[in-house]
């Protein structure tokens, strides 16, 4: 019965999305507003049709430009973020070459990406100042990589040095942009709570095959994702970009260890001391 909704609930995904793509097209074309809530609103379909429970903890700012920095794991991080807020993303160029889903990503507007190449780095993170001037929330994922959803990888601070842009002078003093951490993590299936060795069915990350990865995530059943919007930052507070990096990164892991130990509903403090170094397996043992 699992596999038999799997399947309707992918072709009713299909058919909404080929009916949709021409009217979010549309709006990017012409520069619309919706289409900044579009995306918003088809993640949070998307989250009601394929069972992705997202409890979100704080609040993402949306009234001004933000770079928003998470930790990643699976192709859902997109998808439930998206529905917690209104946001675009920094992707890997090689999602260019996805069928379907580059499209879906080139219409949220996503910024591509070739790590490869520094050169390319840097005109990314000048097209991500532009995009943080103009009021969008971007998010980027500064591991480079996925993770196994069981540890929180180190923060690369090359596409943070979009955090340098500066937005405005406050008295006399230049303001740059807040950057927002967001901790996600995949705590449940099917409302138990889930071990470390469940992880993978959600988490993508490797040589896994998309596909068959697709397929076996959909049919293991509901997940519940929580994401948490950290009390955002700035590059001038954290003391640079480096330093932005490793807080961000302590931040996030933080996060990440309470919502896997369950201690999610329990509201954090405003300012902690996250901690700096180790991995999840306390957490998710």
């Amino acid at each position: 019965m699992q596999s038999l909704r799997t399947a309707i609930s992918l072709l009713i995904f299909l058919i909404v999305t080929l009916i949709m793509i021409p009217w979010q097209e549309s709006a990017v074309r012409f520069g619309l507003k919706r289409r900044k809530t579009f995306p918003h609103n088809f993640n949070k379909f998307l989250c009601w049709l394929f069972d992705i429970r997202v409890h979100v903890i704080g609040v993402p700012v949306q009234d001004r430009g933000v770079l928003m920095v998470s930790n990643h794991s699976s192709w859902i991080d997109p998808v439930a973020i998206s529905a917690a807020a209104r946001v675009s993303f920094v992707a890997k160029s090689e999602v260019k070459t996805w069928p379907l889903f580059s499209t879906l990503a080139r219409l949220a507007e996503t910024v591509f990406v070739e790590r490869a190449h520094r050169s390319k780095v840097g005109e990314v993170r000048d097209e991500l100042r532009e995009r943080l001037r103009a009021g969008d929330a971007v998010v980027l994922f500064p591991e480079g990589t996925s993770s196994d959803g069981n540890r929180v990888l180190p923060f690369k601070s090359a596409l943070m040095g979009a955090a340098e842009v500066e937005v405005g002078v406050d008295s006399g003093n230049v303001r740059h942009v807040p950057v927002q951490p967001v901790s996600v993590a995949y705590v449940a299936v099917h409302g138990i709570p889930m071990g470390r060795e469940n992880r993978p069915l959600f988490a993508w990350y490797g040589d896994m095959d998309l596909a068959p990865h697709l397929w076996e995530a959909f049919t293991t059943g509901p997940v519940d994702v929580v994401i948490e919007f950290h009390p955002p930052m700035t590059v001038d507070s954290a003391g640079g970009r480096k330093a932005l990096a490793i807080q961000a990164e302590a931040i996030v892991r933080r996060g990440v260890i309470r919502a896997l130990a369950g201690q999610h509903e329990e509201a954090p403090p405003p300012h902690e001391d996250a901690p700096q170094t180790g991995d999840l397996a306390g957490a998710v043992a």
